[in-house]
């Protein structure tokens, strides 16, 4: 839920959903304007924060199998616990490793967000997903105040936090300041390096730019998990997992593994989708195999295309003229 966003308190109580809401007086909201106090349906209370029952288990992610057992041998710090801690003395030399940071990274559409709520699935907790855009404020401090906040909702309510698209906030500090925005952004990374500090619990993170993190960041995550683009086991299943039982077609989801690598899932649930759609449009009475190829050739083209084309930039001579005409004149000293 959106920060700020307000609901009507006598729904939520009707409501059958186990989320669990943050809500703060309206007075201790800065620069929160009457009108908007007076649009609220209930004016004492203002939502911030809503964690949620995760959405996928293991069961419903496929992945490589180094990629599962990496996250897995994260999560025995939960299920193994009496015997790291005690049987095997981690309790005498790590006293203070009830936390743990797991960084999902790599691919986009691999699915990193779908992991983070299997692990808190796993671990039987609610996920309290984080949006850059629900943080940070145009006011100096106030994005550092809503971190604050937002740790103290997930401690109270016992959710796992996860920062999705984690570079927003994972980025490398600013060295040479220059203005009153570079110092906000400096204070925020600091706040936040704190607040994980003194977290005594599980953080997830994910993120397509692992590049981007700052240092600081890096060495307070406990493990860091790459997710690969699918090999060829994990495209197969994927083929069978998103084309439909009941669909007709003469795929051969053999060929169509082995044909196209470097594809994610996400690229071949829309190649499905896509193949589908033309066969409708034609009036099929199948779903072609060639119309699946077609669909996942496009997909790899245009991701080929896009890291290939850069920035165009075209150039023509002007004259002197021309030039002293955009400035009225007289050029710039």
């Amino acid at each position: 839920m959106p920060l700020g966003k307000r609901i009507n308190p006598s729904a939520h109580k009707q409501s059958q959903s186990t989320e669990k809401v943050s809500t703060i007086p309206l007075n201790e909201i800065p620069n929160l304007s009457e009108a908007e106090k007076e649009k609220s349906d209930n004016p004492k209370e203002f939502v911030l924060f809503q964690s949620e029952e995760p959405q996928y288990s293991f069961n419903d992610i496929i992945m490589n199998g180094s990629t599962y057992d990496a996250i897995q041998d994260v999560l025995a710090l939960y299920s193994k616990r009496e015997l790291l801690f005690n049987e095997w003395g981690l309790g005498e030399t790590h006293r203070r490793q009830n936390r743990a940071g797991i960084n999902l990274y790599g691919y986009s559409g691999t699915g990193k967000s779908m992991a983070a709520h299997a692990i808190a699935k796993q671990v039987g907790r609610n996920i309290l997903t984080v949006d850059y855009s629900q943080i940070e404020s145009k006011y100096v401090g106030e994005t550092s105040k809503n971190l604050a906040a937002m740790f103290k909702y997930a401690n109270e309510t016992k959710s796992i936090i996860f920062f999705d698209e984690a570079d927003a906030l994972l980025s490398r500090r600013v060295t040479n300041m220059s203005n009153s925005t570079d110092v906000s952004v400096n204070q925020t990374r600091s706040v936040l390096l704190i607040l994980i500090n003194e977290f005594d619990d599980l953080i997830l993170f994910a993120s397509n730019f692992i590049s981007n993190y700052d240092p600081a960041f890096m060495r307070r995550i406990l493990a860091h998990i790459k997710f690969e683009l699918p090999d060829k086991e994990c495209r197969c299943r994927l083929w069978k997992m998103y084309i439909p039982g009941q669909m007709p077609t003469d795929a051969d989801i053999a060929v169509l593994a082995d044909k196209y690598d470097g594809v994610s899932g996400a690229d071949i649930s829309n190649a499905v989708l896509n193949a589908s759609l033309r066969a409708a449009r034609l009036d099929e009475k199948i779903v072609r195999q060639a119309y699946f190829e077609e669909a996942i050739e496009r997909i790899i083209n245009s991701k080929s295309d896009n890291s290939d084309l850069g920035t165009l930039v075209s150039k023509r001579k002007v004259s002197e003229e021309y030039v002293k005409s955009q400035f009225e004149g007289e050029l710039p000293k």
